[in-house]
């Protein structure tokens, strides 16, 4: 790290101490002097006695919160950069971070390299900032300053190209998707005609090509002519095993180079430290090469990407054991009244039939299981003494009961994840006629899915025991959904349940879930 670097003191302000202390040692081992703060007052104390070159604050925090934060940072000194760091994005915050200032908006969890990578970003646009104007008064005559603004268009432009490159490949949510756009993006923004993502491991023979794109255009996998395969897959093998890009120089058959080809890049791609793949990028017509500066780019998007398939891996994980700790809640809260239990997955079976029966989407029909597993999450905030009541509801504990959608959908919300499935779990009770609770909604207004799930409750209330009641009668349940269709329940969601009621897979449900 160059001896600037060394001098750029840092300020980060987060209520979690096990993220000061992380970030401290990280950015303490690269160069840099920190500083940290557990709210915003802390940090306005040390912001007066010390001179800041970039602050990181989180939003929610006790006292004074990052927004605030930056609000007076940028009030007193617009020179300082803010980034704001947040596990719960919303479109509001997004809007007032513009106002105040700031020039950059991470979601947590967020990765120590990306967080450099952003710091660097920043610090960059300062640079160019400050030499811009530094220039636009030092430069005698217009030959010079037409030269001068010309390199620095070339700087913000391979910096708009990286920025690109991170932004892009952040916002991708599947590890196949990320090797489809690393293909796609090579040929965008180098010279390149083609561009092809290879697998490669210790435990692969040979590499395959996973991800193919040529003139711009998304093709199947089949890698490139079938007499230069061989060699470059030599070229991958040995690239992979050296974890050192390859530049070959134009000129068929130079160093290597297919004759069919004019110059070619290889990079490698690491996943935790071990070789995973590698991207190739070729020029095979025409009379422009790729050069350093495109080896440059297709190597920061390799290391990206690489950074990208690892914390989606992680988020995986982490997405699969908290669906467990909060489903383990729905099955405490079923276990203390044993005439509900398996209520909810009773529930999301009935409903991701209707769902299909109504040409729901894939993405759609795992939303409403997600949803219908907690719709009754926010029961584990009623007492006992009220959800277990053998008897009628007094109105004091049935508006009581009407706060667990609410409650439910606080829960939910507070994990910064599963917008839409929030949206179903507040207003599954929801009626078709404005009716229902907790927000009396009517018609359109109600989410599609959450009108589909209210449906499925409903049928799976009536035809279960109750801590109130014994099932009801099947003759019974059928005439009262019947008179509660356009009132209760959205008739598009009535006739497919009637579809799916006729053909017996309602009753294949039930029969299944009580084995």
């Amino acid at each position: 790290m160059d001896s600037q670097a060394q001098k750029e003191t840092l300020l980060f302000v987060d209520d979690e101490q096990s993220i000061l202390e992380i970030a401290r040692e990280f950015f303490e081992m690269k160069g840099y002097r920190v500083h940290t703060a557990s709210n915003g007052q802390e940090a306005l104390q040390i912001l007066e006695q010390e001179s800041i070159d970039c602050c990181f604050t989180d939003i929610n925090m006790p006292e004074m919160d990052g927004l605030q934060l930056a609000e007076h940072i940028n009030r007193s000194d617009t020179t300082i950069p803010v980034i704001i760091m947040t596990g719960y994005p919303s479109l509001d915050n997004a809007i007032r971070t513009i106002h105040n200032g700031v020039v950059d908006f991470l979601i947590k969890p967020v990765n120590l390299n990306q967080m450099e990578l952003c710091l660097r970003r920043v610090f960059m646009q300062r640079r160019l900032f400050v030499q811009n104007l530094l220039l636009q008064r030092e430069v005698e005559g217009k030959k010079r300053l037409e030269q001068l603004n010309r390199q620095l268009g070339e700087k913000v432009s391979e910096l708009n190209t990286l920025n690109r490159i991170m932004r892009d490949i952040t916002a991708i949510r599947t590890s196949a998707d990320i090797f489809s756009h690393m293909a796609d993006m090579a040929v965008e923004i180098t010279p390149a005609d083609i561009a092809v993502f290879y697998l490669f491991g210790e435990s692969m023979q040979r590499p395959f090509a996973v991800a193919l794109s040529q003139n711009g255009q998304r093709r199947c996998t089949q890698g490139f002519a079938p007499e230069d395969e061989p060699l470059i897959e030599k070229l991958i093998v040995d690239t992979v095993a050296d974890q050192t890009p390859l530049l070959a120089p134009a000129g068929p058959g130079t160093n290597g180079v297919p004759p069919g080809l004019r110059s070619l890049v290889v990079v490698p791609l690491k996943i935790r430290e071990k070789g995973f793949g590698a991207l190739v990028a070729a020029v095979s017509e025409g009379a422009v090469s790729l050069g350093e500066k495109d080896l440059y780019y297709l190597s920061f998007m390799t290391h990206n990407a690489g950074y990208a398939v690892e914390n989606l891996a992680l988020y995986e994980n982490i997405y699969e054991n908290l669906f467990s700790t909060l489903y383990a809640f729905v099955t405490a809260i079923e276990a203390r009244d044993a005439y509900t239990r398996q209520h909810s997955q009773r529930v999301t079976r009935i409903a991701v039939e209707i769902g299909k029966a109504m040409g729901c989407s894939r993405e759609e029909l795992e939303i409403l299981s997600t949803a219908g597993h907690l719709h009754d999450i926010g029961k584990i905030g009623i007492r006992d003494e009220i959800l277990l009541k053998p008897g009628p509801l007094t109105d004091e504990e049935y508006a009581i009961i009407k706060k667990h959608p609410r409650i439910g959908a606080d829960i939910v919300g507070h994990l910064g994840l599963w917008a839409r499935e929030q949206e179903i779990i507040r207003c599954h009770h929801e009626r078709f006629d404005g009716k229902g609770y907790p927000d009396g909604l009517k018609g359109e207004e109600i989410p599609p899915l959450a009108r589909i799930l209210a449906v499925a409750d409903v049928y799976d209330s009536l035809a279960s025991d109750r801590a109130y009641r014994k099932r009801m009668q099947e003759s019974r349940i059928v005439s009262i959904l019947k008179e509660s269709s356009g009132t209760h329940f959205d008739p598009r969601v009535m006739a497919a349940f009637w579809r799916v009621y006729e053909n017996g897979r309602i009753f294949e449900v039930l029969k299944e879930d009580s084995k």
